[in-house]
């Protein structure tokens, strides 16, 4: 296509991928016509090319490495979920064997993590102190910080994905004043994270396979999600050839962030203030100042921003939330009682029906994650937890593109013009 401002036009390349829109290549426009495109939020722009994942929002597709997000969950657990994010195809039983193997001999950390730790008030926010273990890692693994090493990259992987549970848990224990339980290789991934946060060493602690399947299934739908917030701060942080331990704790603080990655500590929250006040038989009044639009008041767990049908994972995790609840026996929960009266009511009523304000995957998750007793707080940190192998696998592709550069985004100055300063006894 072309462009012209009434001076001569300019052809700019237009490139189409395997699916998606296509893209219209701008990369000379200022150098050909000395301007700039203006996109607040990058949301018309595409950064950079990727064979990951690929959403279709109008459609409520969700697809990781051109498979939907509705087979994985359905056939393949987080560990085959991680080897085809990171290595672009599913395992066979032999290489799936292999990489949980290599996995799971890295989910200890040094034993200094734990001084480094105890630095925290006991009181800290999980995100606060775990933005700062997994930057602090760089100093306890040397070995593996050069990004353009691609054996450095494959272990500090490797090791990012193992360590993050065992990091998550001692942080939890640390709030509570418990001791740091260590990682027990004869447990799946999730059911190890489930033993390091719930165990004691007073007595045994068996996994419940139902939570088991439960937590794994949160990890495989969170595990990447395209060029959001958290991952393009990734790749931005990355791009300037940082270490990879500095980039992911760089995508940890931006995920903190109530828009994005606290959004399901968010709805519970919100559902913990209708029980305030007054439970179920306030849910009528608090959707009609849901409605009001003067209210302030916002209905938190509900659509999402690129999907404008239903959040394809909301599906899944609905069925995960149902098991879970049924299975602890807590269908007659107050708070989960009042869940699924808000959820009856944006599923049938024609103001939330017409602006697709459909429950979301942080709607039921955070259900799911507080049925099975980890606190609001932490929520977040699941959430890394499980998005840590999508941040690397982005991570690796952009430095493995011949076509990347430092980030550099321009900005519309409108800021004050030149102007001279006035000596002091003058202004």
């Amino acid at each position: 296509m072309s462009f012209s401002n009434g001076s001569p036009s300019v052809d700019l390349p237009v490139y189409s991928g395997s699916i998606g829109p296509d893209v219209i290549d701008i990369r000379k426009l200022y150098a050909q016509t000395g301007m700039f495109t203006y996109d607040p939020g990058f949301l018309s722009t595409a950064a950079c090319q990727s064979a990951i994942t690929y959403i279709d929002g109008d459609k409520g597709e969700l697809l990781y490495r051109g498979y939907p997000i509705e087979q994985l969950a359905t056939h393949c657990d987080f560990m085959e979920t991680c080897h085809l994010l990171l290595y672009g195809n599913l395992p066979d039983a032999k290489g799936k064997a292999a990489f949980t193997r290599n996995v799971t001999q890295h989910t200890m950390v040094n034993e200094q993590m734990q001084f480094f730790l105890r630095g925290f008030r006991r009181d800290a926010h999980p995100m606060a102190i775990m933005t700062g273990l997994v930057g602090a890692l760089s100093a306890f693994y040397h070995d593996s910080t050069d990004i353009n090493n691609p054996e450095h990259r494959e272990i500090s992987a490797i090791r990012l994905i193992a360590k993050l549970p065992t990091l998550v848990a001692m942080a939890y224990k640390y709030s509570i004043g418990q001791p740091f339980m260590y990682p027990k290789n004869d447990l799946s991934y999730a059911g190890n994270f489930l033993h390091m946060m719930f165990a004691t060493p007073c007595e045994p602690y068996v996994v419940n396979p139902v939570i088991e399947r439960a937590l794994d299934r949160i990890f495989v739908l969170h595990a990447d999600h395209e060029q959001n917030a958290s991952t393009s701060t990734v790749r931005l942080c990355g791009s300037s050839g940082t270490n990879p331990f500095a980039a992911i704790a760089a995508g940890v603080a931006c995920l903190w962030g109530p828009a994005h990655g606290g959004a399901n500590e968010a709805c519970l929250n919100m559902l913990e203030e209708i029980q305030a006040m007054g439970g179920i038989s306030k849910v009528g009044e608090f959707m009609s100042q849901v409605k009001d639009k003067n209210s302030g008041v916002k209905l938190m767990g509900f659509g999402h921003r690129v999907y404008k049908n239903y959040d394809p994972r909301a599906k899944l995790m609905q069925e995960t939330c149902n098991e879970v609840l049924a299975a602890m026996g807590l269908e007659n929960d107050p708070l989960f009682k009042l869940a699924k009266a808000l959820e009856k009511i944006a599923l049938e009523d024609d103001y939330f029906v017409s602006r697709k304000l459909y429950p979301n995957v942080d709607f039921y998750s955070g259900i799911v994650q507080r049925a099975i007793g980890i606190p609001v707080k932490l929520f977040t940190g699941i959430f890394a937890l499980a998005r840590t192998v999508g941040w690397i696998a982005q991570l690796n592709e952009m430095i493995g593109d011949p076509e990347y550069k430092i980030g550099r985004p321009r900005q519309l100055f409108t800021g004050a013009e030149r102007r001279d300063v006035v000596e002091i006894s003058k202004r």
